[in-house]
């Protein structure tokens, strides 16, 4: 029998050190990639054309918030403190990363401040603002309007479309308001400059009138009881149909009714408003002579103004999208509180000359079957 040799071959000692030089070679190559990897994306986030948006940076901070600490583990609650304030660094306003913490003042207000010493206790703290464009011809009727605001501690600021200012100082209350100064802007070119939401902030509610309005029936202290009793985002005092000029059906006071979110037409044309309509101006409409918004309506409808709006023709078609929720129900015309359109030319209109814009107004209207 025949014993059976099995012969192992043994590597050359060349070959061996060549295969150990190659993996030392790949071992290398990939320490240097992914070392490189990791600085090359530390820099790219810190190209200022690649920073973060703002959206995508609350998204982050809400991913970083976290509950309350369980008084029972010392070692979560430090941990999870450590992530919080990794979250507010985060979180900063763009600029202010390098300030210390608690120094950043995300907002403000228009509370006017004295020269010396502080503010006066007895001074109450406002919560809603009037922002009203005004011109020297109706000095009268703004003097009613603000003097009913002012009663019930609204900061009221005065947009002179005029650049006559001085003229007002005879008012007993003109020191108290704020007044800012264009010649020939409108309210809407006013707003977008000086009502910045994080400006506004701390107030409740914002009033965006027009100057020709009469005010004997409306009282600002219940028109926000109603809105706030009804859910209204956005929305707008009844016009007295006998004594105003209207242009929107919708905007008509209803006799014992308190708001009211619709109005039902057939016209000539064969369009409707009925229970089933959805949109403007049928439901979910205010007229832009007088509209009031909440404090998140405003954000919203803020960033839709855009810088070149004069007349605001066609936002109002759009406010919907800023009444934080169901336009049908969060946008509305309030009948208990209502208010008188005088229709008094103003801002770039002749009392003698009907403008273009009266023309278009009037042609909408008759089109309409308003007048």
């Amino acid at each position: 029998m025949v014993n059976a040799v099995h012969e192992v071959s043994v590597p050359d000692p060349k070959s061996r050190s060549c295969i150990c030089s190659l993996f030392t070679t790949i071992a290398l190559i990939c320490g240097v990639y992914f070392t490189g990897s990791a600085l090359m994306a530390k820099d790219f986030r810190a190209l200022p054309g690649f920073s973060m948006n703002r959206a995508k940076q609350n998204e982050q901070c809400r991913k970083c918030e976290v509950p309350p600490p369980r008084q029972e583990k010392q070692e979560i609650r430090v941990t999870e403190n450590v992530q919080n304030n990794k979250c507010q660094k985060k979180c900063r306003p763009l600029g202010s990363e390098a300030l210390p913490e608690g120094i950043v003042s995300k907002t403000s207000n228009l509370q006017m401040r004295p020269l010396w010493g502080d503010v006066e206790k007895k001074s109450p703290h406002s919560v809603n603002m009037l922002g009203i464009a005004v011109g020297i011809k109706q000095k009268e009727l703004v003097d009613k309007i603000v003097r009913k605001f002012l009663e019930h501690d609204f900061v009221v600021m005065l947009f002179h479309y005029d650049g006559v200012v001085d003229e007002w100082n005879d008012l007993d209350w003109s020191s108290r308001a704020i007044h800012v100064s264009a010649m020939n802007q409108t309210k809407w070119w006013f707003a977008k400059r000086f009502l910045h939401p994080d400006i506004v902030s701390e107030y409740d509610y914002v009033f965006l009138w027009d100057e020709d309005l009469g005010v004997e029936n409306f009282h600002p202290e219940k028109y926000i009881s109603i809105v706030r009793e009804e859910g209204l985002e956005i929305s707008q005092p009844a016009l007295d149909a006998s004594k105003s000029e209207v242009h929107h059906h919708i905007t008509v006071r209803r006799g014992r009714s308190k708001v009211h979110r619709r109005f039902y037409r057939l016209n000539k044309s064969g369009r409707t408003c009925d229970n089933n309509s959805t949109e403007p101006p049928c439901v979910g409409w205010v007229e832009m002579m007088a509209p009031v918004f909440s404090k998140s309506a405003w954000r919203c409808a803020w960033y839709m103004v855009q810088n070149d709006l004069i007349h605001a023709w066609g936002l109002d078609m759009k406010l919907g999208y800023c009444a934080q929720g169901d336009r049908t129900r969060k946008v509305g015309v309030v009948d208990a509180e209502y208010i008188t359109h005088l229709a008094v030319p103003t801002l770039g209109a002749n009392s003698d000359v009907e403008t273009a814009s009266d023309q278009r107004i009037r042609s909408f209207a008759a089109r309409e079957e308003l007048i």
